[in-house]
């Protein structure tokens, strides 16, 4: 059985990289919610519940997915009982914030859900657009405590704090606008602290005036560079191509990347989690797409799902945001900034509107909590170099991390 390092949830400090550590949050997590399973459930799992028992196809995927035994983790013993069970173990999570740890869980839904998305009741169950919107309907009330003075107990000194002493080294919190005497840093709330900002001067723009240089949209590792990529592809093979009218949501603007370039990248659970735009240029059209959100990619046989592979997947059918811009180097000209939600995302906020001019480092939007990846559509000859290393695959130790507004590529010259 893989061991749940091979999840590049792990590879992002998103979960923890041992499997014997996370079934040992989940036990904790289970004896947390023991005595709740008599009290009402929260509206949006409450929802969730009369989905499961009045549509006969959610119901059948739903119990399928808990009482088939998934062989694509390798879990020592089952952790979800049954329905009412898997409920308020995810109702369990509504009132509780995202700790620090290398071996802790960063994304509890995630973490309650792991056992039922390696099965295949569960990746049918996960496709499904009713499933979807009962998920999103959850997350959203996640988000909302979130949101919340409540959701700062985290900040803390304690080893599972984010004051502690490793997390502020790995966040690198005195690159971060903070008042270090409050004690909660100033900030009002979880996703306050999880959106915080740099503070001026820290990630200066490359090349200002060089409409040339490409820089880095997010603080990222590298994940895949692709050329050479098609309207249409089989995105959900192993491999995992990239299909652009998937992608971009069957937009227009999908035909003008066909044979161009694309970049994706993933942001761990320490990283910067705001977008700025790669270039200059005005904003053509920028949405949300509904999509899902705990999706995984499966391939032939039984093996590993390929969880690393399914970034790519990923950018294909889950919660995103797509900012199509007209950068002002005639040579770029139409691009595409797609950020990802993966997993326990709560929200991709735009922050432009179409018609918008940015300056090249400028701010688009940012993730509230989640797990998150993003990708960069070029048209096909604008990149004439990309001034990092061979992208590297997931896990590489010396997998460099693209600092935001960093030079990222340069453009062919006209």
């Amino acid at each position: 059985m893989p061991a749940a390092g091979n999840d590049v949830r792990t590879l992002g400090g998103w979960m923890p990289s041992g499997q014997e550590q996370l079934e040992s949050w989940l036990a904790g997590h289970v004896e947390r919610v023991g005595s709740r399973e008599a009290q009402e459930l929260r509206p949006s799992v409450a929802a969730f519940k009369d989905l499961i028992h009045s549509d006969p196809v959610v119901g059948m995927l739903v119990h399928r997915m808990i009482e088939q035994v998934p062989k694509t983790r390798g879990y020592s013993q089952r952790h979800v009982r049954d329905v009412e069970h898997l409920l308020t173990l995810i109702d369990g999570v509504l009132d509780l914030a995202p700790e620090y740890g290398e071996e802790n869980v960063t994304l509890p839904m995630g973490a309650v859900l792991d056992w039922t998305m390696g099965t295949p009741a569960g990746i049918a169950a996960y496709r499904d657009t009713r499933v979807n919107g009962a998920l999103k309907a959850i997350l959203r009330e996640w988000c909302e405590f979130l949101n919340t003075p409540a959701s700062l107990y985290v900040l803390n000194e304690s080893p599972q704090g984010w004051k502690s002493a490793k997390a502020r080294a790995d966040v690198g919190m005195e690159q971060f606008r903070h008042d270090p005497e409050h004690e909660h840093w100033g900030f009002t709330s979880w996703n306050d602290f999880f959106t915080r900002r740099f503070v001026d001067g820290a990630r200066p723009v490359a090349a200002p005036d060089d409409d040339s240089v490409i820089v880095s949209a997010c603080e990222s590792t590298p994940f895949g560079l692709r050329t050479g990529v098609r309207l249409h592809d089989r995105f959900w093979l192993k491999g995992q191509p990239y299909s652009l009218h998937d992608m971009l949501d069957h937009d227009e603007a999908a035909a003008h990347f066909i044979d161009g370039t694309v970049y994706q990248a993933f942001l761990s659970a320490t990283n910067y989690h705001r977008w700025h735009s790669p270039v200059a240029g005005t904003v053509v059209r920028a949405w949300v797409v509904d999509g899902t959100y705990y999706s995984e990619a499966d391939t032939i046989g039984e093996s590993e799902a390929e969880s690393p592979n399914s970034q790519s997947y990923l950018a294909h059918v889950a919660t995103r945001a797509i900012v199509v811009i007209e950068a002002d180097n005639p040579t770029i000209g139409l691009m595409a900034f797609v950020a990802v939600g993966m997993s326990d995302v709560s929200s991709c906020i735009i922050d432009v509107h179409p018609g918008q001019h940015l300056d090249k480092g400028e701010e688009l939007g940012y993730f509230q909590f989640g797990g998150s990846t993003h990708c960069l559509v070029f048209r096909p000859g604008v990149i004439s170099q990309v001034n990092i290393r061979a992208v590297p695959l997931p896990g590489d130790p010396d997998a460099p991390v693209v600092l935001v507004n960093s030079a990222l590529a340069t453009a062919a010259r006209a």
